[in-house]
């Protein structure tokens, strides 16, 4: 089953015309993903990028694969065909959740496995490899240090490792923090909340093994995508390593030389986009970041000098020159500068993206033209809802949709109780109110030809007679709830289940939720039944 973008909440403008209405938004983006007829010509194009640049990555890919020793066949032949001057990659990325984040990020990594596999047998002439960009560099903290799933109650529980950071604290890279012994509590709080099953035992173990103190997070982050998608032949590449810094020194070194145009050019970009739809990110002076004291600073000019935000250290031109060419590795990329990187290095056919993502990339086009390099094709990820075959039954019972659902908790509870109950509760108590202010507006207008002040009273007894009315309704609702306590709280499940926190639950829940309840193979589940090709949302019975 399959649901419009536009009848789930929460999908901005830019992304549903971009499934939908491309013709719409076409101005923004150089590619449309649906037209496949011109594929292979956008294949020669990056290709020929790519060729002039005579830059190879699989040498990179390969130092970093050294610790993986037991990778797969299909890993190092993928990691091999990027020698070869026909390969192109399909990429996604995702900052490094703990436990792999929320739901999405495995449909994601999924997507850039099933497409390259599809792309592979459609246009022979090709070779297609799925590459994860490890957005290691990143610093929100407060993004990827919990998770959330359903305990045994059915009730939402958020586990945190550490406690959220205020924005005013300096951070650094989130892939280069090392869990401290603390790290044990965040598992105790794991096991506690999973509920018991014949695979929680392993999956505890499994997760022990990879996550644990003196590790950081992008060594654990690596390790499990390592575990769940090394035999689809899945690369995982990590950007903020050394090897790679230099690699970019010549994005680091034009984007300094040449910030005035690009910004400009963006925030021309980005005005027309808020015309109609909304800029996602906001357009900063310099697109890069810079390292110093394990903290990661916005680089921010002031007439010839090169400021850190938040720092009290400065650069002439001249010296932030010297210090890319001497220091490459002290740079890292914005969000919007981030693709660039992406695609200096890897001949990229698609990048797999979410909706924020897909809204981004809108601002991002003229940055590919200063840089000369061929912008790959922007395919947007699927997304899905999983549903147990416990709640199909309870909403087959009280024929329920996703679309109720979307409505939220309190709107399903309106829709359900009245189905069930003889009466409806606030159409007793208004038809109640209404008759009750009927009476007093009629009396108060026979007092007033007796005495204007007791007439004028008259409203502070409707309000004590409208206050126990108020107070018998609360009191219905009460022995109402009571009554009907089995189907509230199989609602309340539901609702946890399917839209948690009202918003859709592969932006909520992690994967190891479902992992624990229907095995450590579930994502070869979600790979056999995850739709790559429909562009709506999938509802999938597990």
């Amino acid at each position: 089953m399959f649901i419009n973008f536009g009848d789930i909440p929460k999908n901005n403008n830019l992304f549903l015309d971009y499934l939908y209405e491309f013709e719409n938004v076409a101005e923004f983006y150089k590619y449309n993903f649906r037209d496949k007829e011109k594929y292979p010509d956008i294949f020669r194009k990056i290709l020929k990028k790519k060729t002039l640049s005579e830059f190879n990555i699989s040498k990179l890919i390969e130092e970093q694969y050294k610790e993986f020793t037991e990778a797969s066949e299909k890993t190092r032949k993928h990691i091999k065909l990027l020698d070869t001057p026909k390969t192109l990659a399909v990429i996604t990325g995702q900052q490094l959740g703990i436990l792999g984040g929320p739901l999405y990020t495995i449909y994601k990594i999924i997507t850039a496995i099933k497409l390259s596999s599809q792309l592979n047998e459609r246009f022979v002439d090709f070779n297609f490899v799925p590459v994860f960009w490890m957005e290691s560099d990143d610093h929100d903290f407060n993004e990827v240090h919990k998770i959330n799933i359903l305990n045994n109650d059915n009730n939402i529980v958020t586990l945190k490792y550490k406690e959220d950071v205020s924005d005013d604290e300096i951070r650094s890279s989130v892939g280069s923090l090392i869990f401290d012994e603390s790290f044990t509590d965040f598992i105790n709080q794991l096991e506690q909340s999973l509920r018991s099953t014949e695979f929680k035992d392993k999956i505890i173990l499994k997760i022990k093994e990879i996550y644990k103190p003196r590790k950081t997070f992008k060594q654990s982050f690596r390790e499990l995508l390592f575990w769940l998608f090394d035999e689809y032949g899945l690369i995982i590449f990590d950007p903020s390593i050394d090897e790679v810094k230099k690699a970019l020194k010549p994005i680091f070194l034009f984007e300094i030389n040449n910030f005035r145009a690009h910004t400009q050019k963006l925030v021309s970009v980005s005005a027309t986009l808020e015309e109609v739809y909304h800029a996602q990110v906001k357009v900063k002076p310099v697109n890069l970041f810079y390292h110093i004291d394990s903290g990661r600073h916005s680089i921010e000019p002031v007439d010839e000098i090169f400021k850190l935000k938040r720092k009290r250290k400065q650069f002439t031109k001249e010296e932030i020159i010297t210090e890319i060419n001497e220091h490459p590795e002290r740079f890292s990329p914005n969000v919007l500068l981030r693709p660039i990187t992406q695609d200096y290095l890897f001949p990229t056919a698609f990048y797999v993206a979410g909706p924020s993502e897909v809204s981004y990339f809108a601002q991002i086009h003229p940055l590919y033209e200063f840089f000369d390099i061929e912008p790959p094709i922007i395919y947007p990820r699927p997304s899905a809802t999983l549903i147990e075959k416990s709640i199909v039954s309870f909403m087959e019972k009280y024929d329920l949709t996703m679309r109720d659902v979307f409505l939220g908790t309190e709107q399903l509870k309106e829709k359900i109780l009245s189905s069930v109950a003889e009466n409806n509760i606030d159409e007793i108590f208004e038809d109640a109110v209404k008759n009750i202010n009927l009476v007093f507006d009629d009396l108060k207008e026979k007092l007033f030809s007796v005495d204007k002040t007791i007439s004028d009273s008259s409203n502070r007894y409707r309000e004590k007679v409208l206050y126990s009315i108020n107070e018998l309704k609360s009191k219905t609702e009460k022995a109402y709830e009571s009554r009907f306590e089995v189907i509230l709280r199989q609602i309340s499940k539901l609702s946890n289940l399917l839209y948690p926190n009202e918003n859709l639950q592969e932006r909520e829940l992690n994967y190891f939720y479902f992992a624990n309840k229907f095995g450590e193979s579930f994502y070869k589940k979600l790979y056999d039944e995850l739709s790559i090709s429909e562009f709506e949302h999938q509802i999938i019975e597990i």
